[in-house]
């Protein structure tokens, strides 16, 4: 029989399993924000075993629906697309607290929950922190490569410099520690080198 727990996970993996947008894993399609829900949970359990269950919900949900809210719908500069991210956070956070509610959490524990998605007092808050930090591992190992691409075509080394160095100064320094092992292709190690050094 599913705990609580374990019947969030399958609430929110239904939802991300309804994703018409795809990602290639071992040569085979999975919905998109499905396999990223797995990916961030996969991390979280390697590197914070010891996670609590508000943030192991958190760390699932993060993406829950992304589709529903899309990057077209807001005006195409930075401003926009802030306004964007927080919608998605607020989204995201809203959802996981209905699903969270539905198989017997409180209402307080639901809250908890949102204000971990929502990265909320990032930097004080550990669990938003350790969010912050599995998303920052997750791109650098699953989305880097793909996102670096578009910028080596158009010839725009500096932004990928720059990316890198704002993901890394969200990340923690336990995080930094984790980057630093993690075995990336050579061009993206060099890359990560340049924006460091």
């Amino acid at each position: 029989m599913q705990n609580n727990l374990e019947k969030v996970f399958s609430a929110i993996d239904d939802i991300n399993g309804q994703d018409i947008n795809v990602t290639l894993s071992n040569g085979i399609e999975h919905p998109k924000e499905l396999i990223y829900g797995q990916r961030m949970t996969a991390c979280l359990t390697q590197y914070w075993p010891q996670a609590n269950e508000l943030l192991q919900i958190a760390v699932r949900a993060q993406h829950i629906k992304r589709w529903q809210l899309k990057r077209t719908e807001f005006t195409q500069n930075k401003a926009g697309y802030y306004q964007w991210r927080i919608a998605l956070g607020k989204f995201h956070a809203e959802l996981t607290a209905e699903i969270m509610q539905e198989h017997g959490y409180s209402q307080e524990q639901a809250e908890q929950t949102a204000c971990i998605i929502r990265k909320e007092n990032l930097k004080r808050n550990a669990d938003s922190q350790t969010m912050e930090d599995v998303a920052c591992l997750v791109f650098l190992t699953y989305y880097f490569d793909d996102f670096a691409k578009q910028y080596i075509e158009q010839d725009n080394e500096e932004k990928i410099i720059r990316i890198v160095q704002l993901t890394w100064k969200k990340m923690s320094e336990e995080a930094h520690d984790i980057a630093l092992k993690l075995t990336l292709p050579e061009h993206l190690a060099a890359l990560v080198g340049k924006a460091l050094g």
